[in-house]
């Protein structure tokens, strides 16, 4: 494996990771359809650990409150909208992180392929485009229910399908649910830190420590940063639909090159 792939691996998962176009897609269709490189399964923790590090530093504060009020929750029986929170992001990781847990080894082997990875970035784009236009944004990240959060955060399970993406999914169902975009962009990068994390402990058995390594760890870690601060803005004037639109045109260009192969 070469720097010059660590690094834009690294960027590439920095990037797809967190905008709702999806991070698998883009990691298999790069090395694997469009370069035939060789990259070792365990470079995948080394993006997978930057991106969860960019999430838990942006939102360190966040985190703290939400553990804080959970304390207070359980110990003082205090409400609170963190302790509320906490133990949304609780309820909704655990369906989600067994069903992956069971399905995750049979999904890699049978659905990875670039036809079906075409089909599903260019289904939920549309489905992406067409609810975040028509949805109303009645409820902020602070007067989520019960039933949204849950619903939010089960929706993880679609991930599991590459081309889906986690963030496209749960952004998409939270819109439906008539979740304003920049909340449900918030409450989608918080509950990806466990799944996240999860499944960089999981494949902790695989690593292997190198420079490479280092380079992605470093390379997404920082475009991470750069891209929750970018979606946060960019969400309170604008809309999903750029990032639709993309996926459409990402899925059309997958099965053109497939088929002239």
């Amino acid at each position: 494996m070469e720097i010059y792939q660590a690094i834009i691996l690294g960027v590439v998962q920095g990037l797809t990771e967190l905008l709702p176009i999806s991070s698998s897609a883009h990691l298999y269709l790069i090395p694997n359809f469009f370069f035939n490189w060789n990259i070792p399964d365990s470079f995948d923790i080394a993006l997978h650990f930057g991106t969860l590090m960019a999430i838990c530093i942006f939102f360190f504060k966040d985190w703290i409150n939400l553990f804080k009020g959970a304390y207070e929750r359980v110990v003082n029986k205090k409400e609170s909208t963190e302790s509320k929170i906490f133990f949304y992001i609780v309820a909704a990781t655990i369906p989600a992180g067994i069903i992956g847990l069971i399905f995750d080894k049979f999904l890699e082997e049978y659905l990875r392929h670039p036809l079906i990875i075409a089909c599903a970035l260019i289904i939920m784009g549309i489905l992406l485009y067409v609810i975040d236009k028509k949805s109303k944004s009645d409820t902020n990240y602070e007067n989520m229910s019960f039933k949204q959060a849950f619903l939010i955060g089960i929706s993880q399970v679609m991930a599991f399908i590459p081309g889906v993406s986690r963030s496209g999914a749960t952004i998409t169902v939270g819109r439906a649910l008539h979740v304003d975009r920049e909340s449900v962009a918030k409450y989608t990068f918080l509950l990806s830190t466990p799944i996240i994390f999860a499944a960089t402990i999981l494949k902790l058995s695989v690593f292997e420590f190198s420079k490479e390594f280092i380079i992605g760890v470093l390379s997404s870690f920082i475009v991470g940063i750069i891209v929750i601060k970018f979606l946060l803005e960019f969400l309170k004037k604008g809309s999903f639909k750029v990032f639709a639109i993309y996926r459409v045109l990402l899925g059309l260009f997958v099965i053109g090159v497939y088929f002239i192969k």
